[in-house]
């Protein structure tokens, strides 16, 4: 994740004593009523349109990056996992002393504002639904081993997932790849782009075949991606032909055609952890926010917020 050092510190603002376990829930998805004792957690947000640091309660945080990150035409359940996610995500932010901002360098967080721009005559329907997931999962992490994860989500994947070593260059036990055959119904599983030739030797500062395949896969990557490839002589991960050329996914194939370059690619996103058009599928088969996390993160369990905020 790329920081800037000019950011604001993040604040997260705690309680004094902490709520007893027992009081925290009732039934799944009921959450018992606040005491005098406890006082909601905020985050400092540097927003980037005015370069500003804002205090925001952290359930309406979560509530924003839900509501930028995932379509508000998903699923309840695939939403309350994603709000699950968000939390997680801040909370690791802030216990590794991280700053953050409102862009994809950390989560995308939007305001009530920006909520009513993007959604127009649907921002009543959308916010109230938004909310209720977040509201429904109030307080709830994802841990393993009894530590927040770093809880990666992305878009949608190829049909599998991919282990963290193998984009990231560092294992984590919880971030493996697992099977997302929900993945084939996303609008961007599959899509063709056209660079132009010219563009991509220049990117990748190789000379490129008069026609045909570029290059040779020489390495797959457990969740199917490409490991390594090799054109014109020099070798590249399938994350650096990915960043270099600015394309969807790391599962592509690229085909010269007269001054053109086709590039097909599957999925869209780094593959790590939550698919979101996986979490939707599973959740149009009837699987609940908790089934979706502990399949997308296995080995992980949903914790108490709380438990690290003393």
């Amino acid at each position: 994740m790329l920081k800037k050092p000019f950011f604001a510190f993040l604040l997260i603002v705690i309680t004094a004593i902490a709520i007893p376990a027992a009081g925290l829930w009732l039934t799944d998805g009921q959450k018992a009523a606040p005491t005098k004792q406890e006082k909601e957690p905020t985050v400092d947000v540097v927003r980037s349109d005015t370069q500003k640091t804002e205090s925001v309660p952290l359930e309406e945080y979560v509530a924003g990056v839900v509501a930028a990150e995932m379509p508000a035409s998903f699923e309840k359940e695939a939403l309350k996992a994603q709000a699950v996610a968000a939390r997680t995500f801040i909370l690791t932010q802030t216990l590794n002393g991280e700053d953050v901002t409102d862009t994809v360098d950390d989560q995308v967080f939007k305001d009530e504002d920006d909520q009513e721009q993007m959604w127009g005559a649907d921002f009543e329907k959308n916010k109230a639904k938004i909310e209720e997931a977040a509201a429904q999962t109030e307080g709830e992490v994802l841990i393993y081993d009894g530590q927040p994860i770093t809880a990666a989500f992305f878009s949608s994947g190829n049909g599998q997932t991919e282990n963290a070593e193998e984009y990231w260059q560092s294992a984590t036990p919880y971030l493996v790849s697992v099977a997302s055959p929900w993945d084939a119904s996303a609008p961007n599983f599959e899509q063709e782009l056209v660079l132009t030739k010219q563009e991509v030797e220049a990117k990748l500062d190789v000379a490129l075949p008069s026609a045909g395949t570029v290059g040779t896969v020489t390495d797959k990557t457990t969740g199917g991606r490409v490991g390594t490839i090799s054109i014109d002589g020099q070798s590249f991960t399938g994350r650096e032909v990915r960043e270099q050329l600015g394309l969807p996914s790391a599962d592509f194939e690229m085909t010269v055609a007269g001054e053109d370059v086709i590039v097909t690619t599957r999925g869209y996103g780094h593959g790590v952890g939550m698919s979101q058009y996986g979490a939707n599928g599973m959740a149009k088969e009837g699987k609940n926010y908790r089934d979706i996390t502990a399949h997308y993160y296995p080995g992980a369990e949903i914790g108490d917020v709380q438990s690290f905020l003393k």
